[in-house]
């Protein structure tokens, strides 16, 4: 109580060793992230181009992205869905997976989360599923499906429109078993052992009591980085859609909010100030939805 009421220089000066050690890091942090962010909202502001001062607009970026950009609009939808799906679905498998695997014991647990993990860092992964995907008869998607007669011509998946979303989705999925899968491995094998027995004491009877009301908690910093790494992974949905359906995509059907910043921000247009105010919408529908998640963990063991 005492070192909470002590001003804060005192405290600094009490600790300075402290301070002193993390100091490099939160001048990195600061920089590199703290300041570009406050950097991005200010410039979300103002008209600018990289060629001239920037010019002061206020609301105007934001009145144009949300009443007047008809592409905006689609890309936030289709982020949304894409978010809305493949968020929790691959945060739960991701879960699954790592209990399941987790009982497994020596180099056979280890080959299994290599096998789970192995497509997160697979850099040829959209080069494969181009391949599985290809539009004619020889594509691995089409061969499979003519020979067992679903289907009688071959497909044009990724430049057909309502084909689009579910495939990126699909494939995002499959992508989707990365550092959040591993983080849920480390937490599991973390767990104490005795909690199991006081929890038997107690009553609990079987493996889905265990989980809910012993590992779950046990686990809970894990639980909410891997949250933290699929809701960014799923807002921020860009190389997907570009990689495997082009940008733009055929009537925008894979557009999404990181695209449509790209566009702007990285493409030939070079609209910074409209450019951070796509990217201050995102922060903050990242930031929302990782409070409400916050919200939702505390509950776990509940």
């Amino acid at each position: 109580m005492g070192s909470e009421r002590m001003p804060l220089n005192r405290r600094i000066i009490k600790h300075k060793a402290s301070y002193i050690m993390i100091a490099p890091y939160f001048i990195l942090f600061f920089l590199f992230t703290i300041l570009p962010v406050l950097s991005s909202i200010s410039l979300s502001f103002t008209h600018f181009n990289m060629l001239e001062p920037p010019k002061w607009v206020g609301w105007g970026n934001y009145i144009r992205l949300l009443l007047e950009d008809d592409l905006f609009i689609q890309g936030f939808r289709n982020t949304l869905v894409f978010a809305l799906i493949t968020g929790p679905v691959s945060y739960l498998l991701c879960l699954l997976f790592a209990w399941v695997i987790n009982e497994f014991k020596g180099k056979l647990r280890a080959f299994m989360t290599l096998i789970f993990y192995a497509p997160s860092i697979c850099g040829q992964a959209y080069l494969i599923w181009n391949i599985i995907l290809s539009g004619d008869r020889y594509g691995y998607l089409n061969g499979l499906l003519m020979r067992f007669d679903f289907i009688q011509e071959a497909k044009l998946w990724m430049t057909t429109e309502k084909y689009v979303m579910p495939v990126l989705i699909v494939v995002q999925l499959w992508l989707s078993l990365g550092t959040g899968f591993l983080a849920f491995i480390a937490g599991l094998q973390t767990v104490d052992k005795n909690l199991y027995e006081a929890a038997a004491i107690d009553g609990v009877g079987n493996r889905w009591q265990e989980l809910w009301f012993v590992t779950l908690p046990a686990m809970r910093p894990q639980l909410m980085f891997g949250a933290v790494m699929q809701i960014t992974s799923s807002f921020a949905v860009a190389d997907i859609s570009i990689q495997l359906a082009g940008n733009p995509s055929v009537n925008y059907a894979g557009s999404t909010i990181v695209t449509h910043l790209l566009d702007y921000g990285g493409g030939t247009r070079f609209d910074m100030g409209y450019a951070s105010a796509i990217a201050t919408i995102l922060f903050i529908l990242m930031v929302g939805t990782n409070k409400l998640v916050q919200r939702l963990l505390k509950r776990v063991g509940d």
